[in-house]
């Protein structure tokens, strides 16, 4: 199973839990799971159907940009981050 990092800014969702081994051929996936274990936590990964415009997504230490289909194997490590932006 993958290893999901959960950064401070979501632990109230999933009770201080900062990581989770979660199963998932992709980040769909994964999420899917996560919710399952942690209701709420896909509400506020997605929006209208997408990855939130406010998180960035990571798999393995590259930035997903095939977002909800970006391939998740057995041993990766997916990271939910809030996005930066600035100007």
């Amino acid at each position: 199973m993958a290893m999901v990092w959960i950064p401070s800014y979501f632990q109230n969702i999933t009770g201080g839990i900062d990581r989770v081994a979660v199963s998932g051929k992709n980040v769909r996936q994964v999420i899917d799971n996560l919710e399952a274990l942690y209701p709420g936590l896909k509400e506020v990964l997605l929006e209208d159907g997408n990855i939130n415009p406010g998180i960035s997504v990571f798999v393995d230490g590259e930035l997903g940009y095939m977002e909800l289909v970006e391939p998740v194997k057995e041993e990766s490590e997916v990271h939910f981050l809030p996005a930066i932006s600035g100007g």
